[in-house]
């Protein structure tokens, strides 16, 4: 292992030798080379122009107190998603163009193309980059003049804080505006589709019929009624004739002993015709003339009082004895005979009822063809008006939240920018600047005589001894041929060093003076 590391650090320092040797042969080529380089390298420096960085941070907090408050009660939209839009956004031509006719930037010369040249090199220039994983945002600028640079960041900061609050402001009111044309264009459609159902209901009031049932539901509803009628008329007739037939297998007169004399007819008439009076009463106050019950009533009004007169005139042909001997004076048959007139009255009452829900019967029924068409139109007329009526319900509830959410504007910013870090210029150029361009170009100048020589060496190569002549050839070398210095040749290659080494300390003097010039002074030129 230890002869290996001392034959390869043996062969490294031969490799140094022969490198040194070779650059020696040719130093004149490196000096050269040195030379031209540095003047190349401290033209090239000199025409550079360091360019400093202006920087700021900006934090955007769309987490306020409001926000949770007003959850449910206004429209919010995603602050976050819109301030992001907002920083991809900003470096457009037209607010950059605001940016290059503010005075104090100094940017507008007034020649058009000069101004659309700056506003294009900015809108590559100004970068605003998200940073972190909250809402931070750097806006930084890279440019010749420090001062500009800064004034121009802190510029490009107020636009992202004006942007900001001024494009949420104007989407609300913009909002505002397009629900309220809504609004009336939904009312317009709201009166028109009301006008449309009150007139369709208004032409078809009778086949309709104004209730929330269908035509099958009326049908079987009126049919129910009419079922029931037959059923309570058929009831109220077989009352009446087993009243009838009771009255018929009833005396009507009393034991003379018995008898509660002859006024007692006359009073409990006249009693029944007060009675049905004032049934007659109290219908008319709850029904026309051409109510059946109205018109059934007034039949045994007239009825009770015609028997009345009949009774008064039969009095009188007979006298008081006659009376006596021919009125019915039994209270059992008196009260037959008012039961039978009372079935009477509810036999006819059920009669009109039942002829009157008939017609109607038969009038949904003979209406069968056209019901269900009128009743599908109703539907949709309904159905039209329940969504334009919904949608303009929603659009006022919208508008409501509209307006909180101006007011909310107004009075206060859902999203709050916070400059976290002022914008500033650090005293140095960015990398690489012109002091290290200079020391870099010092090296460069070095290396590049240094590669020259090893260049023209492999294109052009010398063999110093015969190891490497053989090493190159490949073959064996035959014999040396040495060559003998004069005093003369000695002086002369002494003078030959001297001038060399002289010119190469002039370039290396010249090439680090100027490059610590320029590190001490970087603008000058």
């Amino acid at each position: 292992m230890g002869v290996c590391v001392n034959n390869a650090l043996e062969t490294f320092v031969i490799g140094i030798r022969r490198h040194r040797d070779l650059v020696w042969r040719r130093r004149w080529l490196v000096l050269a080379t040195m030379g031209v380089v540095g003047v190349g390298s401290a033209i090239g420096v000199s025409m550079f122009q360091d360019q400093y960085q202006a920087t700021a941070r900006v934090y955007v907090n769309t987490q306020t107190v409001l926000k949770p408050l007003m959850q449910s009660l206004t429209f919010q939209p995603d602050i976050d998603q819109q301030v992001s839009m907002l920083a991809r956004t900003l470096i457009s031509r037209p607010n950059v163009e605001k940016l290059v006719a503010d005075p104090s930037l100094e940017l507008d010369h007034g020649n058009l193309a000069d101004r659309d040249r700056v506003v294009t090199r900015l809108m590559s220039d100004i970068k605003i980059t998200p940073s972190g994983s909250g809402n931070l945002y750097d806006v930084s600028y890279r440019g010749a003049n420090p001062e500009l640079a800064r004034r121009l960041v802190a510029a490009t900061v107020g636009l992202f804080v004006d942007s900001g609050s001024g494009d949420k402001k104007r989407d609300s009111q913009e909002a505002r505006t397009f629900i309220d044309e809504q609004i009336r264009v939904y009312e317009g459609k709201l009166v028109e589709a009301e006008n449309r159902l009150k007139e369709f209901k208004v032409r078809n009031f009778g086949v309709t019929g104004v209730s929330n049932q269908d035509y099958f539901s009326r049908v079987s509803a009126l049919t129910e009624e009419v079922s029931k009628l037959r059923v309570d008329l058929n009831a109220a007739e077989q009352s009446r004739d087993t009243y009838r037939r009771e009255l018929v297998s009833e005396n009507p007169q009393l034991p003379l002993d018995l008898a509660p004399g002859a006024a007692a007819a006359p009073g409990s008439m006249a009693a029944r015709i007060d009675e049905q009076r004032r049934v007659l009463d109290e219908l008319l106050r709850r029904y026309t003339d051409e109510h059946p019950d109205v018109v059934n009533a007034r039949r045994v009004l007239a009825q009770l009082e015609a028997e009345a007169q009949r009774k008064k005139a039969e009095e009188q042909a007979l006298g008081k004895s006659g009376l006596a001997n021919g009125a019915a004076t039994s209270p059992v048959y008196q009260k037959l005979r008012i039961a039978i007139a009372e079935s009477e009255a509810l036999v006819a009452s059920l009669h009109s009822q039942l002829a009157a829900k008939q017609v109607l019967l038969d009038q949904v029924r003979a209406d069968a063809g056209r019901q269900p068409q009128v009743e599908a139109e109703l539907a949709q007329l309904n159905r039209d008006y329940d969504i334009i009526r919904k949608n303009y319900d929603t659009m006022v509830a919208r508008r409501e939240s509209a307006a909180l959410g101006v007011k909310l504007d107004e009075s206060s910013q859902l999203a709050e920018f916070k400059v976290v870090e002022p914008p500033r210029v650090p005293p140095t150029p960015v990398f690489p600047g012109k002091a290290r361009l200079a020391l870099l170009a010092l090296l460069l100048s070095l290396v590049s005589g240094v590669a020259a020589a090893i260049a023209a060496d492999l294109l052009w190569p010398t063999f110093a001894d015969k190891e490497s002549l053989r090493q190159f050839t490949g073959r064996p070398v035959l014999g040396t041929l040495s060559t003998l210095t004069t005093d003369a040749g000695l002086a002369r290659q002494r003078t030959g060093n001297l001038r060399f080494g002289l010119l190469l300390t002039l370039v290396v003097v010249a090439q680090a003076t100027w490059a610590v010039l320029t590190a001490l002074h970087p603008h000058a030129r």
